[in-house]
Formats: C-alpha cells, structure tokens, sequence
C-alpha cells in the first residue's frame, strides 16, 4: 500500500503539476514525508518553515492586520501562507499547515490540536479545520498526512 505521500506525488506528477510548502507546527515533517519518496523531485519544488509570524510575513507576505486580527493559527493564516508559497516558490500547487500541537500554546477557542492546512492550486485556495487528538508528535504527523490528503482532495475538485 501506497502512504500517502507517495499517493500525493502520483496524483500531482499525472497531471504535470508541481508542489510547494509552507510549514508551521509541523515544523518540516511534511517536507520530509514529500522527500523520502523516491523521484519527489519530478513534482516539488521547496518549502518554507514558518515558525514565527515574523518569519510567515517576510518570507511568505502574510499580512499583519491578518496575524492581528486572526492570529496564526486561523483559516484566513493558512490561506495567506498557501498562496504566499505558491507565489514564491512558483508552483502549480501549495499547502500550508499551522496549528497548536501541544502541550502549550493553546488559549480560549483554539485548543490542543487545532489545525488548519489550505492548499492552493492555481489561485483558487481551499482551507480544512482539524481538531486533532494526541501527543505533540502524533498531532505534528496527523497535520502533515492530512495536508497530503487535502491536496489530493483539492486536485480532485
């Protein structure tokens, strides 16, 4: 059986389309799940972790008023991170993740576990709401393997 990222990677390489991402909580491990399939390089292109809002405003020209009004963890965030990645890596296809993995972080209305991925393809962005259960590690890899499978969803509308 096929993981997901390699699901992911046949889906965009039938179709000739190339991929970007934007990384928060899950800190990179998307970039690694994309990377271990072997010919990854047909189909990607580059990520950015974006820890800080500092960091998703200067590299992916996420706005402040957004971060400000939202905070990082929204669906309006992960919306401007995705077409930030799109936009500076030049792909076809990018999906953001940020979220609160745990233990800490979480505050009224946004608990443990709240993630958002959005992928944009070609301009239009979708945006998905998880409420994720589990250690910090466990949420960190159910964000990544649900943005692979958003993707997918994404390319099939």
């Amino acid at each position: 059986m096929a993981s997901e990222a390699e699901e992911t990677g046949l889906a965009l390489k039938e179709r000739g389309m190339t991929l970007a991402l934007a990384e928060s909580c899950t800190g990179g491990g998307l970039g690694a799940e994309i990377t271990s399939v072997p010919g990854s390089s047909d189909f990607f292109i580059g990520g950015a972790i974006v820890y800080s809002n500092s960091a998703k405003e200067s590299v992916l020209g996420v706005r402040r008023s957004t971060l400000d009004t939202y905070g990082a963890v929204s669906a309006e965030t992960a919306s401007e991170m995705a077409e930030g990645a799109r936009r500076v890596f030049g792909s076809d296809v990018a999906v953001a993740v940020t979220g609160i993995a745990g233990p800490g972080g979480a505050t009224e209305g946004k608990p443990v576990g709240l993630v958002y991925t959005a992928v944009s393809v070609r301009g239009r962005v979708d945006v998905m709401r998880h409420n994720l259960s589990g250690d910090r590690d466990s949420i960190r890899k159910k964000s990544a393997d649900g943005a692979l499978l958003h993707i997918r969803t994404a390319l099939n509308n």
